[in-house]
């Protein structure tokens, strides 16, 4: 059976094994795929996997071999998953393998904010502190936590996740879901509307998949709802956020401050204005990569592909 991995280099740069997959037929990684080359490259596989590689109607179409597509993400756009069930293909995907991962990284980012560790250690190591005349210093505002209310918007497993960690600082939560589970209320946890959630909460996470009803969700109309000197963090999807008006309010003070690890084009274009905006950080789409969540990645591939060989698949996207 013919294994072909289009872009393995993002789940595995090399301090990982593919010994899993190989055991289970003949296996070419590639590390990246660019499009021209990707109808040669699965040509007479059986099984595909892909992270960000598109497979379209036309490619599937061509594949004749092709059994079965593993997605080495949660997110699956990438693949014409109506063409595949067409073409009795199933298409599987890994959703929980970073849920601690990117709540971990959604308080790097908002901890960086409140405390400004990396400017104020570049600060001391130019001299500040050495020649300063008191015993402390501080050149950016500082932030307290416990009290604030944290609105998280999208609340599965990463939301929940999130939510434990902000009630662990002290943190009142609300949060706007589609589907609500009551059980998980308590006196530090609530559902709200998402006007409700917009007009009091502190800081805003969003954890939420990208569909058309939340593309966008974040734009001047329900920015202009929320409360003055919000923070907003983003490590879910780019397109949830309008950029240009993300970076106005930012701009303005309106917005006090934004981190996002991902973006509407990635990687990201230099003209996208959030990098020329005000109290931004920015970072490459990494909250889902620590070495332990890409070996659970892996691992989940692997049982994703096992079962499917057993004629018992698993986390099919489109059944």
């Amino acid at each position: 059976m013919k294994i072909v991995v289009l872009d393995g280099y993002t789940l595995n740069p090399g301090d990982l094994s593919w010994e899993g997959i190989e055991r289970l037929g003949e296996v070419t990684v590639y590390d990246r795929t660019p499009a021209e080359k990707i109808d040669e490259r699965i040509e007479n596989a059986q099984i595909v996997f892909t992270n960000k590689t598109p497979l379209t109607q036309q490619t599937l179409e061509k594949a004749k071999s092709l059994k079965y597509i593993g997605v080495l993400a949660t997110g699956f756009n990438v693949v014409d998953t109506i063409t595949a069930k067409k073409l009795n293909i199933p298409v599987t995907n890994v959703p929980t393998y970073g849920t601690t991962a990117v709540a971990q990284f959604t308080f790097a980012l908002l901890l960086e904010i409140c405390h400004h560790v990396w400017a104020h250690n570049e600060e001391v190591k130019k001299g500040v502190w050495t020649n300063g005349p008191d015993f402390t210093f501080w050149n950016y505002p500082l932030i307290e936590l416990a009290g604030k209310t944290m609105g998280i918007i999208g609340f599965g497993r990463i939301g929940q996740n999130t939510a434990l960690v902000a009630q662990s600082l002290g943190m009142k939560v609300l949060t706007y879901d589609e589907y609500q589970n009551k059980a998980l209320e308590n006196d530090s946890l609530k559902y709200a509307s998402l006007d409700e959630l917009l007009t009091n909460s502190d800081v805003i996470s969003l954890h939420c998949p990208l569909l058309e009803s939340t593309q966008g969700m974040i734009n001047k109309t329900t920015i202009a709802k929320m409360k003055p000197g919000v923070i907003i963090l983003n490590a879910s999807r780019g397109p949830l956020i309008v950029e240009e008006d993300l970076a106005a309010a930012l701009n303005s003070g309106r917005v006090a401050a934004a981190a996002v690890d991902v973006a509407s084009t990635e990687p990201i274009k230099m003209d996208n204005p959030l990098m020329t905006a005000k109290n931004c950080i920015i970072t490459p789409h990494i909250a889902w990569a620590p070495k332990e969540s890409r070996a659970r990645l892996m691992n989940i591939a692997v049982e994703n592909l096992q079962a499917f060989l057993k004629g018992e698949p698993v986390n099919v996207v489109n059944q």
